[in-house]
């Protein structure tokens, strides 16, 4: 596919629409994408759901730019100063196969929604040169349904976010105030995709969807309300990761309130209303999560 033509009259691949000619060196998106995709790293890494690590890793390949601009992001490195290496489709598909020998249990793109296009031609590539690993795309819940509709048929797990229920917070947080009603149709768009969890013998998840959600200090009442809209509206469909792993990071000085980690008292009493709420299907993070390394060096190994 010829994916420049996504770029060449304005960008609209994810909910801003911010327009921007892609392909004119001097314009840039509001995510901070050019025309080439920009990747930071591609390793194994263990610190995602099991039936995502398992035992050898899943092949995570880390990309640059955001269409959000979360104020407390791990990760500002690469998703707000973009920092990366230039590379190909044909590379990234490359990137594919050598993650697989390496034992990746699947190929796992976080913040890949900028380079839709692109990851369209590479995973045709792989499939087409007999890549069987699932493909994970692993996103902030920020997408435009039809966007992620491009990628029916090549999606084999999608791992979301769903970050607040209230625009309020949305729009503090992450300068999108229209974020929960955008991730309510984008996480139906990707459960239509894939309308089931489908595990190995081992345990390894090969198809479905696992919805995210970190929960952030001050504001278990929005985590509460955002596990009973998902329960109510996918019941056992889905399953949830209830994440208890926030760190303060970046300037915080206007948002005191964000500038300490979640309390015990706080993840526990929003696990415990998960399982009220009758949630079975589920992961969660023990009291330590908090205190381990999930950031890894965005030196573009394996890139």
């Amino acid at each position: 596919m010829n994916y420049l033509k996504y770029f060449e009259n304005g960008c609209s691949l994810c909910p801003r629409k911010c327009m921007a000619i892609r392909t004119d060196k001097s314009s840039r998106a509001y995510c901070r994408a050019g025309a080439d995709i920009i990747a930071a790293r591609a390793s194994l890494h263990l610190w995602e759901e099991p039936c995502l690590s398992g035992n050898r890793g899943s092949g995570t390949i880390f990309f640059s730019g955001c269409q959000l601009n979360c104020i407390f992001c791990q990760n500002s490195e690469i998703s707000h100063n973009a920092k990366g290496k230039s590379i190909s489709p044909e590379r990234l598909s490359e990137i594919f196969f050598e993650l697989k020998e390496a034992g990746a249990h699947n190929i796992n793109l976080v913040s890949p929604t900028p380079y839709i296009p692109h990851i369209i031609k590479a995973v045709t590539l792989a499939k087409n040169q007999g890549f069987g690993l699932p493909i994970v795309y692993n996103s902030s819940g920020y997408e435009r349904a039809e966007s992620l509709q491009l990628l029916d048929g090549l999606i084999d797990i999608y791992l979301p976010d769903f970050k607040y229920m209230s625009a309020k917070l949305a729009k503090k947080y992450s300068g999108a105030k229209d974020y929960p009603d955008v991730a309510k149709v984008a996480i139906c768009e990707m459960v239509k995709q894939q309308p089931m969890c489908v595990f190995d013998k081992n345990g390894m998840l090969k198809k479905g969807v696992i919805v995210r959600h970190l929960v952030l200090p001050g504001c278990i009442g929005d985590s509460k309300e955002i596990i009973k809209y998902l329960y109510s509206e996918y019941g056992d469909k889905i399953y949830f990761s209830i994440m208890s792993q926030y760190t303060p990071h970046g300037e915080l000085s206007p948002y005191p309130e964000l500038a300490r980690k979640l309390s015990i008292e706080e993840y526990e009493s929003t696990v415990s209303f998960a399982q009220d709420t009758g949630i079975t299907q589920g992961f969660i993070q023990d009291g330590e999560a908090a205190e381990e390394s999930f950031i890894p060096a965005f030196d573009f190994r394996g890139i």
